[in-house]
């Protein structure tokens, strides 16, 4: 019994210790080559981890915001590159062929694609001419009046607004800046003719920040209604000149060609007096560019007799007219020459009023 119990305790052990052999992959081919087993290893394993984009992918399907932002400087200082070089061989072209170049390519903008206008005005014209005549400003420009300009705010203007409205008394001639104590624009009208004024210039302001012009010209109009923007102050400019004189300025109006901105441009023009005196150094301009109008001041630095330069004096400003009201200020029943409709130029960007 004891010798057939051992037998039983080591044919147990023994079936524990043996373990099924592991099954090893076969070979691809039974002749056993390396080379072809080689060849079926996958090539890509120690391929580099950068990947390159498809043609047909966009920056914008990126979702992370800081991989799309550095993707997009490289594609941005890729095409830089491209067209530097691009600029230097045609310079180098231009260069070798001298006198037999060919004229070099005007840039297409919107500006010079504009579509044209029915309304462009032209100099020679005699209905135009008629009309400049018989037209509101015509007292003005037959020196029969003087500007003389009040300026006020909305009701109870904040710190910003009262300083654009002195820096605006400062760089037009005689004009008065007045508190509106709360009155309306119909009683305040009749009081700013009886005291001989020309203009009612009424600042506007959305928390805080001025936003809007009325401008009124007086005693017959028009009114005209602007979106003020881009609003820079004397101290918030970098390298400006000391303050402006009390010499009459010298007026510059570009861009305005049709009808409507030939409009614009007299009632600009009549905010300042005749004569400028060419003294102060002083000149305001007015630029009409895509029908947004940029205000700046600036004075004449004489560096030597064949060198200018000019100096910012401040402020500055940008101007979108919103509509255009024949006679004085009336919300109700004013008869509107032109309003601004929104969306109307999205058909066309190359269609402008102005």
């Amino acid at each position: 019994m004891d010798v057939v119990e051992e037998h039983d305790i080591q044919d147990k052990h023994t079936k524990k210790k043996t373990k099924k052999p592991k099954k090893q992959p076969k070979p691809p081919h039974e002749n056993g080559n390396d080379s072809m087993i080689e060849k079926t290893e996958p090539e890509h394993v120690d391929a580099p981890a950068e990947f390159s984009f498809p043609p047909t992918f966009s920056v914008s399907e990126i979702k992370n915001k800081q991989r799309r932002h550095l993707m997009f400087m490289k594609l941005k200082q890729e095409k830089r590159k491209q067209k530097v070089a691009i600029k230097k061989k045609k310079k180098k072209e231009r260069d070798a062929l001298g006198d037999k170049a060919p004229p070099k390519e005007v840039p297409k903008t919107i500006e010079n694609q504009r579509v044209y206008d029915e309304t462009t005005v032209n100099p020679e014209d005699e209905e135009v001419a008629f009309d400049e005549g018989t037209d509101e400003f015509s007292a003005y420009f037959n020196r029969l009046t003087n500007p003389k300009v009040l300026i006020t705010t909305s009701d109870r203007p904040r710190g910003r607004t009262v300083r654009f409205c002195n820096q605006l008394a400062t760089v037009i001639p005689d004009a008065h800046v007045y508190y509106r104590r709360g009155l309306a624009l119909k009683k305040v009208i009749p009081q700013c003719i009886a005291r001989g004024f020309t203009y009612l210039m009424v600042i506007n302001e959305d928390r805080k920040v001025p936003n809007g012009m009325v401008l009124c010209h007086l005693p017959d109009g028009p009114t005209a209604h602007f979106k003020v923007s881009s609003v820079r102050l004397r101290k918030e400019m970098k390298r400006r000149g000391k303050d402006p004189t009390e010499h009459s300025p010298e007026v510059i109006l570009n861009n305005f060609t049709t009808r409507l901105g030939h409009s614009m441009g007299r009632l600009f023009a009549a905010l300042f007096p005749h004569d400028p005196q060419f003294v102060g150094r002083q000149v305001a301009t007015f630029h009409n560019q895509r029908d947004f109008i940029f205000f700046r001041f600036h004075r004449y630095i004489f560096k030597n007799e064949k060198r200018v330069g000019i100096q910012e004096l401040g402020p500055r400003f940008t101007l979108k007219l919103r509509s255009l009201q024949k006679g004085t200020f009336d919300s109700k029943f004013g008869e509107y020459e032109w309003v601004l409709k929104r969306h109307e130029n999205d058909v066309c960007r190359r269609r402008f009023n102005l």
